[in-house]
């Protein structure tokens, strides 16, 4: 918190008055927030699409839902995908066992191949 003088008033015993702010209400303003998220089945990917919706990085474990049924994590990470088109997000691996799903003011870095041609860059 702060303490500024927001110009002298006048008073009877002639002092000046002082307007204290509070800088806090708006802590919350400008942060990003990252969710870690476990699938473990289709129905996991709602969660995923709604969090991204709402404006948050998803890290997802798939792991569990790879190894009990490989068919079933692909029609999840391809619905999640449908949801990053809409809305102009991303998607990507992380690793084996991880995916990161970002809203449309976020995007995941990919490194480059210097033999790539300018075309595919």
């Amino acid at each position: 918190m702060g303490i500024f003088n927001l110009g002298k008033k006048e008073e009877e015993n002639n002092e000046e008055e002082y307007v204290e702010l509070d800088f806090n209400s708006n802590e919350e303003a400008g942060k990003v927030y990252i969710k870690v998220e476990k699938m473990e089945g289709y129905a996991d990917s709602e969660k995923v699409q709604r969090d991204v919706r709402d404006g948050y990085i998803v890290l997802v474990d798939i792991k569990e839902l790879k190894e009990k049924d490989i068919n079933e994590l692909k029609r999840a990470i391809t619905r999640i995908r449908k949801t990053c088109v809409a809305i102009n997000g991303d998607i990507a691996g992380v690793g084996e066992d991880w995916i990161i799903v970002t809203p449309d003011f976020a995007r995941v870095y990919r490194e480059q191949n210097e033999d790539q041609s300018e075309e595919e860059k």
